[in-house]
């Protein structure tokens, strides 16, 4: 076994030495915020062990991670894999119920929890029954809990421990867009494999880029802007610790102006919504933005290309392929298109037998690529039906076009037929969306007085705008952008969507 494989010495201990050590690997993007050198940071993360072996973790114990982006996450996390024992970094935005569903599930011997996110957390804790230590990071820790701050400063800094390219690293949990979330283990490889592919051959990151990820480090997509992409190179990642709003994001992006910035198509929409005409302080550095999460509508990117002259580039990923596979590039951007395959990756659009589909027709994506992961944890099932071989089910339907792009249609459980014809509940979606009172909307099949599907609207309309007689001009807008037969039957107005943290809406929840 090669201690070279363990992905902590690549993108930490590489960096303790010469400039690099004492440049600034993350910052908080918020008042008084604090910032981290790649040498505080091999320091730091260096400790961990030596504080979880005091609690009697051992190497491969997991210990789950229910902390908000600040500098410590960052720490705890390499400061595991260091030790060789697995991170479990949990969705911040989580009940009570689905955080005890979890510890349980993980069995984690360890939580790390950020002290605002204490009072949700607490209950659960009684119920988690494999816990040894609990560390609270803040201010004002009082017993029974750890500080983890003070005990850190106590501790031995320790070797980074032997692993293989192959052995699981750290574990992610599934956003739970269908329900329950899944525990999916990578390995050590994957995070290299990400940097290597999107992170250096699309995103193309270099030593002077300051990135900043609105979606969170918690889950893959943000995990990979907000940490692996910039410690690949030496670069520097803002993070922000508070749930992002327009306002807000448009206030980091003030102070720290950014050269990159990562978000979610919904997010996007809320930033073009409060936005003037002119472009936002703090964009002048702005070179590219990235989407993922859920498809980007293309009257969003036009848009947001007009008022800030850049483009997003956007793409498609999953927790199962740990970061985007499949993407828009620099000077190739055609919106309402998930672009091609990014370097590195094969794809392969099926049917429901299993064959490739032709130019024009419909099929579920297929995706072959050195990031998959190695299966859910206690669910073997759903392992089998996902990970087929070398090839990866991503449960999203896409239509193939004879330029070799990929147009998304829906996940696989959101397609439905209308007059034995599939539907893409997105194409209806971007339609719309472009209507000008339209913020956001999301479609899904209802049944009429015959007991056949058609589809069915909801839609947040932008704030302060009310129109007469709306639901019978947006119907006629569908009709005319995308076919007469697609339009929705139903249009309900709503407040808001339901939505997981990665900004994917539930429409299983809607239906």
């Amino acid at each position: 076994m090669d201690v070279n494989g363990n992905a902590a010495l690549y993108f930490v201990d590489r960096h303790d030495h010469g400039e690099t050590a004492k440049k600034v690997a993350f910052c908080e993007g918020i008042e008084g915020g604090r910032s981290l050198t790649y040498g505080d940071l091999n320091d730091r993360s260096s400790r961990i062990g030596d504080l979880l072996a005091k609690s009697q973790i051992q190497k491969e114990d997991r210990v789950a991670m229910i902390t908000v982006d600040c500098i410590e996450f960052p720490i705890i996390f390499w400061g595991a894999i260091k030790a060789g024992i697995i991170p479990v970094p949990i969705n911040t935005l989580l009940s009570t119920d689905l955080y005890g569903a979890i510890l349980k599930d993980s069995r984690a011997k360890a939580v790390f929890i950020s002290e605002e996110l204490l009072p949700v957390v607490e209950p659960a804790l009684k119920e988690a029954t494999d816990l040894n230590a609990v560390f609270i990071i803040g201010d004002d820790v009082v017993a029974p809990y750890s500080d983890f701050r003070k005990l850190l400063g106590d501790c031995k800094s320790q070797e980074t421990v032997p692993a293989s390219d192959d052995e699981c690293a750290f574990w992610l949990y599934s956003s739970g867009s269908t329900g329950r979330p899944k525990g999916v283990r990578h390995v050590h490889s994957s995070l290299k494999a990400t940097a290597d592919t999107y992170g250096a051959k699309v995103l193309g990151i270099k030593p002077d880029d300051v990135i900043f990820s609105a979606a969170k480090l918690f889950f893959a997509y943000g995990l990979g802007n907000g940490m692996t992409f910039p410690m690949a190179v030496g670069a520097t990642a803002v993070l922000y610790p508070a749930r992002p709003t327009p306002d807000s994001i448009l206030s980091v992006m003030s102070q720290k102006s950014p050269s990159i910035f990562c978000g979610v198509p919904t997010l996007y929409a809320a930033l073009l919504a409060s936005m003037t005409d002119e472009k936002p302080a703090g964009f002048g550095n702005l070179r590219s933005c990235i989407s993922a999460g859920e498809a980007l509508p293309a009257d969003v990117g036009r848009r947001w290309q007009e008022i800030t002259g850049v483009d997003i580039l956007d793409g498609v990923g999953s927790t199962e392929m740990l970061h985007i596979f499949l993407s828009n590039n620099p000077d190739d951007v055609v919106y309402g298109t998930s672009g091609t395959a990014v370097p590195g990756y094969e794809i392969r659009l099926v049917d429901e037998q299993g064959q490739e589909v032709s130019v024009g027709e419909i099929g579920e994506l297929l995706v072959n690529g050195p990031s998959a992961a190695d299966g859910y944890w206690n669910q073997r099932d759903k392992s089998r039906a996902t990970f087929e071989g070398y090839w990866t089910r991503t449960g999203d339907k896409y239509e193939k076009q004879d330029d070799g792009r990929l147009v998304y249609c829906g996940r696989t459980d959101d397609m439905f037929k209308v007059s034995g014809i599939w539907v893409s509940p997105f194409e209806i979606e971007q339609a719309l969306v472009s209507h000008s009172s339209v913020l956001e909307a999301a479609v899904v099949a209802a049944q009429d007085e015959n007991g056949l599907d058609k589809p069915k609207a909801f839609v947040v309309l932008k704030s302060g705008d009310t129109v007469q007689g709306l639901e019978d001009i947006l119907k006629e807008h569908v009709k005319t952008a995308v076919g007469k037969w697609k339009y929705p039957r139903w249009i309900e107005v709503v407040e808001d969507l339901p939505k997981t943290a990665t900004g994917k809406v539930q429409r299983f929840k809607l239906r």
